[in-house]
């Protein structure tokens, strides 16, 4: 289970101009920190130092839309050797509206429950990084 092999899950809901991370220690369940990088070279600097600050010990990003507003930071990050997980387009109650710093804890906490076995989820990261980098 995906769960035993991790500390924390940083979620990532990414948009064109920046994106909102959340870190979720694995067995409380527990937000640790949110924050909001830039979506460029340094915020994806910044968002590596905050992971290294906030989810020290085995962690994983859960990105939604590595293909999209996600690649840049999927590229980043696995090529400093972090694992990236996708995180497909996630429901909405009707009533909650659009919350980046929710939709980020929600992307962390859908990859703990995805179904895909972890082998799977990392090559689809590493297929992720064989993409033409968009233009910051």
């Amino acid at each position: 289970m995906l769960a035993d092999q991790l500390d924390y899950m940083i979620g990532v809901d990414p948009h064109r101009d920046s994106h909102s991370l959340a870190v979720v220690q694995i067995v409380s369940g527990a937000v640790v920190f949110e924050s909001t990088i830039e979506a460029n070279s340094d915020g994806y600097a910044q968002a590596l130092k905050l992971a290294e600050e906030h989810a020290c010990g085995r962690r994983a990003f859960a990105v939604e839309g590595t293909g999209s507003f996600g690649a840049g930071l999927t590229r980043f990050l696995t090529g400093r050797g972090e694992w990236v997980l996708e995180v497909g387009r996630l429901r909405r109650e009707r009533r909650s509206g659009k919350t980046d710093a929710l939709d980020a804890v929600r992307a962390a906490r859908s990859a703990l429950t995805a179904r895909a076995s972890p082998g799977a989820m990392a090559a689809a990261a590493r297929a992720v990084t064989t993409t033409e980098p968009p233009t910051d």
